[in-house]
């Protein structure tokens, strides 16, 4: 193990959140003033606080700017998040692309558990965090990724119908009437893929799990775009190991229209998990990527077929990927365009790319709270998020900054680091009083409000005069 990290290099970096913050605080200056100071407390209370990251603890633990301030630049001050995602993805995506390796995006969602029905976007939905349906806001997420590492760098919060076919609600949470049409995840999905390459920024694939794979359109139309997909389908996908015979059907008789509408003549599809039985596998072991237990070894099997659109083939073939453990277990299926004469390795590695959008995820929520703020309007939700992937830059460009001298870093050793060089303040005596105080005054008045709705209930029930 090589290891040349001493107490010098971790001292030079004292300053490097605020010198950080200071190439994006244009970002947060408005037409009358800047809030970029405020800005960089809350970058701090996300970092350094370990969990319950509101803005209390923040205004108090942390910083010296007040709960207020603190609220006012998440919820209400009118800067602009788009240019500000579009910088750090920028930067974040140079970083990683520095080793000249496979740029990959990735896409997935992130369900994140919120009570009451204020908060933007909150509904009864599939939660991934719970594995259950509850109520929850959906956001979902762009990773740029390479071999061995990821990073968040852009997102769209998921409305669903009863949000959009609800004006009075939408204009309470503050949502812009460009943003009030329904969109499903498939099509913010895209939308951000587009962009990206729009940008310019560099990547071979996308990568994404069974809810997008299974929506033929979404591969139709990155086909349409010229970008190379692997994308998880279920079990159940059905398609054909030969193009089948495709045309009009004769008419049934000699009344109504002649058809008009391409059926499949001849042929029968095949439901994909039936091929791991049939002799049109071929498995090979091969090594994905190195982990932290050491490298991961998969069984791997790739062959042409024809995917099913509108319940006939479409015209072009693409690579059914089969991935399971050396056991036999956990068979994952994946649908790729990418060209007749890529190396089945590369295959295997892409399949396997998914993993980092996770990993980035868990990272965001873990180390600069993703899934905890105070908002509940649109502008606070992407304030906050925007707020979280600044973060998550920093702590990348500090891990790359010192993996010379320390190969293993990782992103949480970067956030420890910053915690000895920046630690937070130290409460007096009399601010320790104050704190207890605030949380009992709290509680206190939660306690009288749940009261107070309990009265009026009784009340509406006939249960009190």
């Amino acid at each position: 193990m090589y290891y040349n990290l001493n107490a010098g290099d971790i001292q030079q970096n004292t300053d490097m959140l605020v010198r950080l913050h200071g190439e994006f605080a244009d970002f947060f200056r408005t037409s009358t003033r800047t809030v970029a100071p405020q800005g960089l407390d809350y970058l701090k209370g996300q970092l350094l606080l370990e969990s319950r990251r509101n803005m209390s603890r923040m205004s108090v633990e942390v910083v010296n700017e007040d709960e207020q301030s603190l609220s006012h630049f998440i919820s209400n001050s009118p800067w602009e998040d788009e240019p500000l995602i579009e910088a750090v993805g920028k930067r974040a995506v140079e970083l990683l692309s520095q080793d000249e390796v496979s740029g990959a995006l990735i896409l997935d969602e992130s369900g994140i558990p919120k009570q009451g029905t204020e908060s933007v976007g909150v509904a009864r939905q599939y939660c991934g965090a719970l594995g259950k349906v509850d109520n929850c806001q959906v956001g979902v997420f762009l990773a740029y990724s390479t071999p061995t590492e990821a990073i968040l760098i852009d997102r769209r919060l998921y409305l669903p119908a009863e949000w959009t076919n609800d004006p009075k609600r939408c204009e309470r949470a503050g949502i812009p009437m460009e943003a009030r049409g329904l969109r499903t995840k498939a099509e913010l999905g895209l939308e951000m893929i587009l962009k990206a390459k729009k940008r310019g920024i560099p990547f071979e694939l996308v990568g994404m799990d069974a809810h997008y794979g299974e929506q033929p359109w979404l591969l139709t139309q990155l086909e349409g775009n010229d970008v190379v997909y692997v994308a998880d389908i279920p079990c159940n996908t059905r398609v054909y190991l030969e193009y089948p015979e495709v045309g009009l059907p004769e008419r049934d008789g000699t009344r109504g229209r002649l058809p008009s509408k391409l059926k499949v003549l001849q042929g029968e599809p095949s439901e994909v998990r039936q091929l791991l039985s049939s002799d049109k596998i071929a498995w090979h072991t091969l090594k994905v990527r190195d982990t932290q237990r050491g490298e991961l070894w998969i069984r791997f099997s790739a062959l042409r077929v024809w995917r099913i659109e509108d319940e006939i083939p479409h015209p072009k073939p693409v690579w059914l990927l089969i991935r399971q453990e050396l056991d036999g277990s956990d068979t994952k299926f994946s649908f790729s365009n990418a060209k007749d004469s890529t190396p089945i390795e590369t295959l295997a590695e892409w399949q396997s790319r998914r993993y980092f959008v996770e990993r980035s995820l868990q990272d965001a929520k873990g180390l600069a709270g993703l899934d905890e703020y105070q908002v509940t309007g649109w502008r606070g939700w992407h304030h906050h998020t925007a707020m979280v992937l600044l973060a998550m830059l920093f702590l990348l460009r500090l891990k790359r900054r010192l993996a010379p001298k320390a190969p293993m870093l990782t992103l949480k050793d970067s956030l420890e680091i910053l915690k000895i060089v920046m630690p937070k303040k130290k409460l007096s005596f009399e601010e320790a009083a104050e704190l207890i105080y605030k949380k009992h005054l709290n509680r206190f008045r939660s306690r009288n409000c749940k009261l107070q709705k309990k009265q009026i209930w009784l009340k509406d029930n006939g249960f009190l005069a």
